[in-house]
């Protein structure tokens, strides 16, 4: 299986090639990508000369244009699609309708991925974007069990790829409304979930509040990690009680899952994280990629590598395993 690795930076995309990576995605540096913080992303000459670079070592790279365009901004988007083209980019990675049309009435000759921001969860959806727009792969949402993700492959011949390690966001993705409502962005429109920009620490009664947008989202003792202020993972209070409510503070660890994951007709294993170091990257595409070779030679694919890289130190294989149905 393909292993589809984040680059935040042109050090962490050549990091990621080197470490092993079959793929790279990564983004330019303004709202057309759903990763758009400060510091981060690739101008139009790096893209080119990471496109270079990792061709030049076998490898591929993928742009991601997966925000939604503004009412009367859509030339940027326009622009991006035509500028991933012309870096040499391997695929481009969409969201947006109106874009997926475009890109496929302009650019014809530039393989097309669905966006898991499109949220397309069921074989009908996605026959309809392959069809329509000659998407050839599509990013599954972090909602889909195992046995759903073969019975999706058993009626599409569109490739799948699934998340398979880092952030677990407990919305369907392209929905969340939540930083929007919050801090006035959001990861679909913007490019930012939970901006640092609005984010704010205080000392307190001998505990450490983080706020987001100006409210309260976690309070710890003093010298204890303190998460990053998302609303999702928060800790809420009702009545008496008080825990984490939507999601807790804890990584993706799907490494377990590859064989079943193989079996049940997946393309392609991606990695959350374009906002994370190189050498983080580093670390997680060699642990997947003697993962992967592993499997394919037939060995015990190697689990745990990674626990001390996730958040809380805690890992979960999402809805991968649901037991609720």
């Amino acid at each position: 299986m393909e292993i589809v690795c984040p680059a935040g930076t042109p050090a962490a995309l050549r990091t990621a090639v080197q470490a092993g990576a079959h793929t790279i995605y990564c983004g330019f540096a303004d709202e057309t990508n759903a990763r758009n913080f400060p510091g981060l992303n690739f101008s139009r000459e790096e893209m080119a000369e990471g496109v270079a670079f990792a061709h030049a070592h076998g490898a591929k790279v993928l742009v991601a244009i997966n925000t939604f365009p503004r009412a009367g901004a859509e030339t940027l988007w326009h622009a991006a699609v035509a500028d991933a083209e012309a870096a040499g980019a391997d695929a481009v990675i969409l969201a947006d309708l109106g874009l997926l049309a475009h890109a496929a009435r302009h650019h014809p000759g530039l393989r097309r991925h669905l966006s898991v921001q499109a949220a397309a969860a069921n074989a009908d959806a996605i026959n309809f974007y392959g069809r329509e727009f000659g998407v050839r792969r599509v990013v599954l949402p972090r909602v889909l069990s195992v046995s759903e993700i073969a019975a999706i492959n058993a009626e599409t011949g569109v490739e799948t790829e699934v998340f398979v390690f880092g952030g677990l966001c407990v919305m369907a993705e392209g929905r969340c409304s939540l930083s929007s409502w919050a801090t006035g962005e959001s990861p679909n429109m913007n490019g930012v979930c939970s901006p640092a920009s609005h984010v704010k620490y205080r000392e307190e009664g001998g505990a450490l509040s983080s706020t987001l947008g100006g409210f309260t989202i976690n309070r710890v003792a003093a010298g204890k990690p303190a998460p990053y202020p998302t609303l999702c993972k928060g800790v809420f209070r009702a009545g008496t009680a008080e825990g984490h409510l939507f999601e807790d503070p804890v990584s993706l660890d799907a490494a377990a899952l590859m064989p079943a994951l193989r079996d049940a007709g997946v393309t392609a294993l991606k990695i959350e994280g374009r906002q994370r170091s190189r050498a983080y990257v580093g670390q997680v595409v060699r642990a997947f990629r003697a993962a992967v070779d592993a499997l394919e030679a037939g060995r015990e694919v190697p689990s745990g590598l990674l626990t001390r890289l996730t958040e809380g130190g805690a890992t979960t294989t999402g809805a991968y395993k649901k037991t609720w149905r």
